[in-house]
């Protein structure tokens, strides 16, 4: 087995990805006790080492991934590749010495979401909210124009409301959006009883619309992906199963041809 064999095998192994990930865990840590002020001055020659460490690893990793490749170029045709290369570069390039030493101590915090690229499970699941962007869009849509009728209707009944919760459109709107994450919602529709004792209706509507059904369209929009996402690798696992068919199938026939040929010639 060539070296670059063996990174190919190493690159897709699985304890490749789990050190990946418990490095990112670490780093995560690390960066956590350093927001600590006592902990970052009793133990600053420490964590500097082990950053630089961390810097090493994801370093040599990306090289690993880029020489496994059999053209270096095809590493980039992924995206997850590329937002990999542009953390590691970002992270990589000494800026601590400088006047954006800042800048590059923040984006040293982006190295957390490499966590996000070593587990394929996560991949999946990144994958799949991205593909579900259009129809979560299509949803958000339909659920402002929902907030807009109802801000505007709620500005006209309870204007006058001490609370000067509906004092205008945009503050209904923010009032709306407290509605919908159940804070207090009640202590605001009870108010509005006091105007109009009938008005629980346009509450309760309200809450039945925005917040039980808009949010069940999100959860089938992000199932119905995840269900694509699964048929698809069923799929392809599929496929891969009917090339092994047909390759055993080829080599018997080729044993069976070299059988026959054999027979032929001890007759």
């Amino acid at each position: 087995m060539t070296f670059k064999e063996r990174l190919v095998v190493v690159r897709g192994a699985k304890w490749f990805s789990n050190l990946t990930t418990a490095i990112i865990i670490f780093y995560a840590s690390v960066l956590g006790f350093k927001t600590i002020g006592e902990v970052e001055n009793n133990y600053t020659t420490l964590l500097t080492i082990l950053d630089y460490m961390v810097t090493v690893y994801f370093l040599v990793e990306i090289l690993i991934k880029l020489y496994a490749e059999e053209r270096t170029l095809d590493f980039f045709k992924s995206g997850w590749n590329v937002f990999d290369f542009i953390i590691v570069v970002i992270t990589v390039v000494p800026m601590e010495n400088t006047a954006i030493a800042p800048v590059a101590r923040i984006l040293r915090i982006f190295r957390v979401l490499r966590l996000l690229t070593s587990r394929p499970e996560l991949k999946k699941i990144i994958d799949m909210l991205i593909k579900a962007i259009p129809s979560i869009v299509d949803i958000v849509i339909l659920m402002f124009i929902v907030f807009y009728v109802y801000a505007i209707i709620g500005n006209f009944l309870f204007e006058d409301a001490a609370s000067g919760l509906w004092s205008d459109f945009l503050i209904s709107m923010l009032t709306l959006f407290r509605i919908l994450t159940f804070e207090d919602w009640t202590d605001v529709m009870y108010e509005g009883m006091e105007i109009y004792p009938w008005s629980w209706i346009y509450f309760v509507s309200f809450v039945i619309i925005a917040a039980f059904v808009f949010f069940n369209l999100f959860v089938a929009v992000i199932i119905g992906e995840m269900e694509k996402i699964n048929n698809k690798d069923m799929v392809d696992e599929m496929h891969e199963d009917h090339d092994k068919i047909d390759l055993i199938l080829a080599e018997l026939k080729a044993v069976r041809q070299e059988l026959d040929e054999i027979k032929n010639t001890k007759q």
